[in-house]
């Protein structure tokens, strides 16, 4: 055997602890109730000799002691009594008996007295005359007789105290049973949290205790397999949205390296601060693939749709094209994470700036219980698609050529370079990672994110107002 500490299951401490209380509560009852049963047992023994030896002495004639003669036992009396006439000193004058009794000497006072000589309980009486005691009746019985009438209640008592100890045993196997099982339920379901199980469930048990720990193991539950999916999606989300500014960075580097004359400066400048937009790209994703928690910091968004201009007005500068932003009078707090949102619009411009022709409209309005930011350009908008299903602009597309690339071909950096920015706008196959993660990201802070308009393409993200 090991020093390892054995722990008992709950179920037998629970039995044992129960078992052995009613043990103790039912000795500390038993043990005075039969010294009390013993002690009223040879009171009841004691007053029947009483009362037969003063029946004995009303039947004896009051010259006993001077014509001897056998003794008139009264009608009634016990055979297992011992009946015996006895002078005033104690001697026997006739009937049964030892040839002395003490009880029959102290007797002579006129007073009935009960002893016990030689394992026998004795009374005796006076016999009396016009002259006084003249002799004196002794009635005796053994003391096995008052013993085992007390060690039969006392058998009894044993039987009773046994039949309720078992049924403490019974009803405290059924409780043990009521208040362990829970606990292992719990222990189950933990244990199946920890395989990587985010369903479990543990059902009500009626014991207030153990369903609030089933409740915050649900919680729990929900909450890692919240964080795990983030975690799972932040490998495949990080590719695509690093993919557009990582690839801008390297092509403005080549591009710089092999054009003559070209400003090594300010390519390394627009470098930077490419860098630093993918440094922030990074922050945001991790902060998000980690928050799984409920708790939101009021939205600051004039801030962030200044931040959204500032950032994207190289790349429209670039092209001859105009991202306008537009407040529609005084909004409503909202609560829910910059970095969410952030995301969700960066996606939303980048598609327009990739795909999509002419100004870009960033809108923002009051729309009664939340806030309506509607993302729009004046291209063509997405086409329906070809076999006339539905058109899910939000499906994840698998990273397929377009234009049907054969899978395990190798893709070249023009390919690389159509797939940073591509977000589907012809297709009605699936539109890419990006709008997918967008309508994740806006769902998880509790809004939608939602398609208005196909052409011109109008994205409308939902966000409700904190109260």
């Amino acid at each position: 055997m090991d020093g390892s500490t054995r722990t008992a299951p709950l179920r037998r401490r629970l039995l044992g602890t129960i078992v052995g209380i009613t043990a103790v509560a039912v000795l500390l009852l038993a043990v005075p109730l039969a010294v009390a049963v013993q002690r009223l047992y040879r009171s009841e023994a004691v007053t029947t000799l009483e009362r037969d030896a003063t029946r004995v002495a009303a039947s004896t004639p009051d010259d006993e002691a001077r014509r001897p003669r056998p003794v008139r036992v009264p009608q009634g009396l016990s055979p297992r009594l011992t009946v015996g006439i006895y002078g005033l000193d104690g001697g026997r004058l006739t009937g049964d008996g030892p040839r002395a009794s003490r009880a029959a000497a102290a007797a002579g006072d006129g007073r009935l007295h009960q002893r016990d000589e030689g394992g026998t309980l004795v009374v005796a009486a006076p016999v009396r005359s016009e002259r006084g005691v003249t002799s004196v009746a002794r009635v005796a019985m053994p003391d096995e007789l008052v013993t085992a009438r007390a060690e039969r209640a006392w058998w009894l008592m044993a039987a009773f105290a046994l039949l309720i100890i078992g049924l403490a045993a019974a009803v405290a196997g059924r409780q043990s049973r009521r208040l362990a099982l829970p606990l292992e339920r719990l222990t189950r379901a933990a244990q199946a949290l920890g395989d990587g199980d985010f369903t479990v469930r543990a059902r009500p048990s009626g014991v207030l205790e153990a369903d609030e720990a089933g409740r915050a193991l649900e919680v729990t539950a929900r909450r890692l397999g919240s964080m795990l999916e983030r975690e799972r999606a932040f490998s495949a989300d990080v590719s695509h949205q690093l993919r557009t500014p990582l690839t801008g960075l390297l092509l403005g580097l080549e591009s710089a390296l092999e054009r003559p004359g070209a400003d090594l400066a300010a390519a390394l400048r627009a470098a930077v601060r490419r860098g630093e937009h993918l440094r922030d790209i990074i922050d945001d994703l991790l902060l998000l693939a980690r928050d799984a928690g409920p708790d939101r910091e009021p939205l600051d968004l004039p801030a962030l749709l200044e931040e959204l201009r500032s950032h994207r007005h190289g790349p429209f500068e670039a092209q001859g094209r105009v991202l306008e932003v537009v407040v529609q009078g005084p909004l409503p707090q909202v609560r829910a994470k910059a970095s969410a949102v952030r995301q969700i619009l960066g996606v939303l411009v980048d598609n327009a700036l990739v795909h999509g022709a002419g100004r870009v409209t960033v809108e923002v309005g009051d729309i009664g219980g939340g806030i309506a930011i509607d993302v729009s350009d004046e291209g063509p908008g997405i086409a329906e698609p070809a076999d006339g299903g539905a058109l899910d602009v939000f499906a994840r597309r698998h990273r397929a050529d377009a234009r049907g690339r054969a899978d395990g071909a190798e893709a070249g950096p023009e390919d690389d370079a159509e797939e940073a920015g591509e977000e589907g706008r012809g297709s009605g196959e699936g539109h890419g990672i990006g709008l997918a993660l967008a309508r994740g990201l806006a769902e998880a802070e509790g809004g939608r994110l939602v398609l208005r308009a196909p052409s011109p393409p109008i994205f409308t993200l939902l966000l409700p107002a904190s109260d």
